[in-house]
């Protein structure tokens, strides 16, 4: 009978001395109160609690966690409205602390994280919450690790995930951005015109001036070819007399060309020459080339 007594016993204090050993793992933290106050904190490994005495109150990890803050309806300086959401990376550094400090620790973050960061979108033109984000996740970082630090939580980082206009605003934005597009398309396109007409217009003038330059050439070498015949032939004449009738009966060709071209000669040109002198012929025929030329 003393044996079957016993036994509950020893199954009582089996059970207590079994509830008695908390194993704690690398990383994890247990907060130990005695007859209701805070006692200790257990280490990583193996220790012993005195049942009925001591409790455990509190199981946390140690590691650096991850916190979701959802999306928050926020109003820029110039009064546009968007949705920031965010997520924060912190680590719980003294666990007492934050057990005894604050009610809820998650919920005490995310509502803290809200208030911050419509502080600071508060703070920004909405062109600015897009070109100073990292300034913005430096600010609260600041402020976030500030504001906990009397809960023993280090708050590692803190980034800014998207930042959401209105649909309103989206609409504005999207319609500002193609006429900015439109308009710089519109440019391109008269400033390609108008280097075109202006390409185009020096060709041309670059075509005509080389054209009058070859034939001022052209007429410069004519005439000069021309004088000098006439030249040559005055001289060959005045060495040999004799040679007179041959060089008339040569001009003769001349003469009537030139006579063709007195026709088309402008109204009142006269040409005063004595048809039996070859000189004359000669130096008439050349001040008529020399004037064309």
């Amino acid at each position: 009978m003393e044996a079957l007594l016993s036994l509950p016993a020893l199954a009582l204090m089996a059970l207590l001395g079994v509830s008695s050993v908390k194993v704690t793992s690398g990383g994890q933290s247990r907060l130990v109160e005695r007859l209701g106050k805070y006692d200790r904190q257990l280490q990583p490994g193996l220790s012993f609690v005195l049942p009925g005495v001591e409790k455990v109150v509190s199981h946390e990890s140690l590691k650096e966690r991850v916190l979701d803050i959802p999306p928050q309806q926020c109003i820029t300086r110039d009064n546009v409205g968007i949705e920031v959401d965010a997520v924060v990376y912190w680590q719980l550094l003294e666990h007492a602390r934050a057990y005894y400090g604050v009610d809820n620790l998650q919920a005490a973050m995310v509502n803290l994280v809200l208030t911050q960061i419509r502080a600071e979108m508060g703070k920004l033109d909405l062109d600015q919450t897009f070109t100073t984000r990292q300034e913005v996740n430096e600010a609260l970082l600041r402020e976030l690790d500030q504001a906990t630090d009397p809960w023993g939580v280090k708050v590692t980082r803190v980034e800014l995930r998207d930042i959401q206009p209105s649909r309103g605003v989206q609409q504005a934005m999207e319609q500002q951005m193609t006429a900015e597009r439109e308009k710089r398309a519109a440019i391109l396109r008269s400033e390609g015109e108008r280097d075109s007409q202006v390409n185009a217009a020096r060709g041309r003038a670059e075509a005509l001036v080389l054209d009058a330059e070859a034939q001022a050439k052209q007429q410069a070498l004519l005439a000069q070819a021309r004088a000098d015949a006439a030249t040559r032939l005055a001289e060959a004449m005045q060495a040999n007399p004799q040679a007179s009738e041959a060089i008339r009966l040569l001009l003769a060709r001349d003469w009537m060309a030139m006579g063709e071209q007195m026709a088309q000669a402008p109204g009142g040109s006269v040409l005063m020459v004595d048809p039996q002198s070859p000189a004359a012929l000669l130096t008439a025929l050349r001040n008529l080339q020399q004037g064309q030329g």
